[in-house]
């Protein structure tokens, strides 16, 4: 149940770093999410033709299975980012989505893209 929220803010001082950080990071989530992409076997065009040997196969198969789970998390921490920024922009970063409190700001340097308090981001893991 979401608490009301009153209007507690981080200063700009603080935000506009953040801010760069996270453009920064964002740029560089996205390039490795590109590079990762180039390494998948399965966007090799000649990978269709061959009549690849049983190893190889696997070998490809797992390359695959490889790049895709790394596409994904890249994908998940791109949203985050996105929603952090998001976040600054209308005024509600660093404002807990359950509680509408302050996250600790030893939470968001460890996690700039954080949402929840520690206290709610527990009771999510439960």
């Amino acid at each position: 149940m979401k608490k009301k929220e009153r209007n507690l803010r981080f200063p700009s001082t603080v935000l506009v770093p953040v801010s760069h950080f996270l453009t920064a990071r964002l740029h560089t989530l996205e390039k490795r999410k590109k590079e990762i992409s180039k390494e998948d076997p399965f966007t090799d065009p000649s990978r269709v033709d061959d009549n690849a040997a049983a190893d190889i196969e696997a070998d490809e198969q797992f390359g695959h299975a490889r790049t895709s789970a790394i596409k994904k998390e890249i994908s998940r921490s791109i949203v985050s980012v996105r929603k952090a920024l998001t976040r600054i922009k209308i005024g509600k970063y660093g404002i807990c989505e359950e509680c509408g409190q302050m996250i600790d700001t030893a939470r968001l340097m460890a996690f700039p893209e954080a949402t929840l308090c520690t206290k709610d981001a527990a009771k999510r893991e439960k």
